[in-house]
């Protein structure tokens, strides 16, 4: 199969989007399709990680340098205003102008299948798209906008289908919740691994900080600050992990040269599964990252750098499965207090297993199961 994936990385977005993507990409390419990306050339763009993974890749031109110039056109286009997605100014364009840009790469390539993974993307776009695919993929995790997909998927914890009933056409195949995530293949094969590990440990001697590829916020260095004053074991080891592109790099490498405990910088690591299922706690933002925490059982403080993390985040406290730590602004005060709590109570083994009933990382099996079927 020919497969196009619509999709951006950027400072202001995060990396998730793309590498979710590139997670599907690479099993379809294991099972003999070929698959393009499109994709635009924002500040903290991905296109070098793409072709390093062997894809192809079209980069749509650099975001205008105002952004008030595409969502004045977005707010006066022929749609109405409220089919105006929420994240447009995402899109680095007024979504014509992506769909003309988008639809000349389509129409050479009339593939089997396009992906979408765009908060700034709805139907308006996907409808004037129509002629130059088969059938249409939606990633989202919003359910705040209308889509003309043959599949979708919301791998968000406690997401129902019904919540995209008005949203899609009754023909579209919802597939929602974690079991869904897509997961690189290592993190299943690790899990027995770092659950068996886990049974019985209540100890904490290596710590992962995870804000994601690029943190914005810079809540990895709030989180330094703010264990400097959390009661962690002597002999406790921290490693941070942060992406090429992440603004503040520089800030967390001083940061961290500080620290009372050893404490490493990794960049852009390739076994960040074996790095979840060595570590005994994480310190990580509520993103989908928390799907690969889940799969290993790996106990975790959630931050969140984004308020559409914010659902998501309170269901995995609901269940046991994390804790809430709350926004940046709330790391100082609130991190000392619940890290101190978690090492008093030793309840790290119940947290992990109620983590691993989330997901067991197979969740690309069922998506390429799912789309195989579909496109029968």
């Amino acid at each position: 199969m020919q497969i196009a994936f619509r999709t951006d990385a950027s400072l202001q977005m995060g990396s998730g989007h793309v590498m979710r993507c590139l997670t599907l990409a690479d099993a379809l390419t294991a099972q003999g399709s070929q698959c393009h990306f499109i994709s635009r050339e924002h500040p903290g763009h991905l296109l070098d990680l793409i072709r390093q993974r062997g894809h192809q890749v079209t980069s749509l031109p650099a975001p205008l340098p105002d952004p008030a110039a595409y969502n004045e056109a977005a707010s006066t286009s022929d749609a109405a205003p409220a089919a105006v997605p929420v994240h447009a100014a995402w899109l680095g364009s007024h979504w014509q102008t992506d769909t003309l840009q988008t639809g000349s790469v389509l129409a050479s390539l009339q593939p089997d299948w396009l992906v979408v993974d765009h908060y700034a993307l709805d139907q308006q776009w996907e409808i004037a798209l129509q002629p130059n695919y088969s059938k249409l993929m939606v990633i989202d995790d919003l359910a705040d906008r209308a889509h003309v997909s043959d599949l979708l998927l919301d791998q968000n914890l406690r997401r129902k289908t019904e919540d995209y009933s008005k949203l899609v056409p009754a023909n579209c195949q919802v597939l929602t919740g974690p079991r869904y995530a897509l997961l690189r293949p290592e993190f299943a094969v690790l899990r027995a691994y770092s659950l068996q590990r886990r049974h019985t440990n209540s100890t904490i001697r290596q710590l992962l900080i995870t804000m994601g590829g690029v943190d914005q916020p810079n809540a990895t260095a709030q989180v330094l600050k703010a264990l400097k004053n959390c009661p962690l074991p002597a002999d406790c080891n921290i490693t941070v992990v942060m992406g090429l592109t992440a603004p503040w790099l520089q800030n967390v490498r001083k940061l961290a040269a500080q620290m009372p405990w050893p404490t490493e910088v990794m960049v852009n690591v390739n076994d960040m599964a074996q790095r979840m299922a060595d570590s005994d706690l994480a310190i990580g933002a509520a993103g989908g990252t928390s799907w690969e925490r889940c799969c290993l059982g790996l106990p975790t403080l959630m931050v969140v750098l984004a308020e559409n993390q914010q659902p998501g985040a309170q269901a995995l406290e609901a269940a046991h499965a994390a804790r809430l730590i709350g926004a940046v602004s709330d790391i100082a005060t609130r991190l000392p207090f619940a890290t101190a709590e978690l090492i008093n109570s030793y309840c790290l083994s119940d947290m992990s297993l109620a983590a691993s009933a989330i997901t067991d990382g197979h969740g690309v099996e069922k998506m390429l199961q799912a789309m195989g079927a579909l496109n029968a």
